[in-house]
């Protein structure tokens, strides 16, 4: 048997390890183990500042960022490859642009909005 202290964030365990022939060792932990981790709160629920019903063209975001600009309102026509948000992400800033020709149905997001890769930010029909 070996003993160990090992210190994990700034809580120091006792560990005893013990050897054998086979692969796998056993590890005795300490009796007192310090408090549980909280895990983290849930993300709020993303904002939806759409006006009207949603297209049938979901334009998501490629990637996790905040929204810079918003280039696009409802009910305005856009040609493939328009620009219609510009998202900061990594210190970049992402244009994305129109996947279709079309009428734009909503936008559901805002500008200084944070937003997580795949979440619908405007839609088309």
């Amino acid at each position: 048997m070996k003993n160990y202290k090992i210190t994990v964030n700034g809580n120091v365990y006792d560990v005893t390890v013990e050897e054998t022939t086979g692969t796998a060792a056993a590890v005795s932990a300490p009796a007192a183990v310090s408090a549980p981790v909280k895990a983290p709160a849930p993300a709020p629920a993303p904002k939806n500042t759409a006006k009207g019903p949603e297209g049938s063209v979901k334009v998501t975001a490629p990637m996790p960022g905040k929204i810079l600009g918003v280039k696009v309102s409802a009910g305005q026509s856009v040609k493939k490859g328009e620009v219609l948000l510009v998202l900061e992400a990594m210190k970049m800033e992402n244009e994305i642009v129109a996947p279709s020709d079309g009428t734009i149905a909503s936008v559901q997001a805002a500008v200084g909005d944070s937003v997580e890769a795949g979440a619908t930010l405007a839609t088309l029909n």
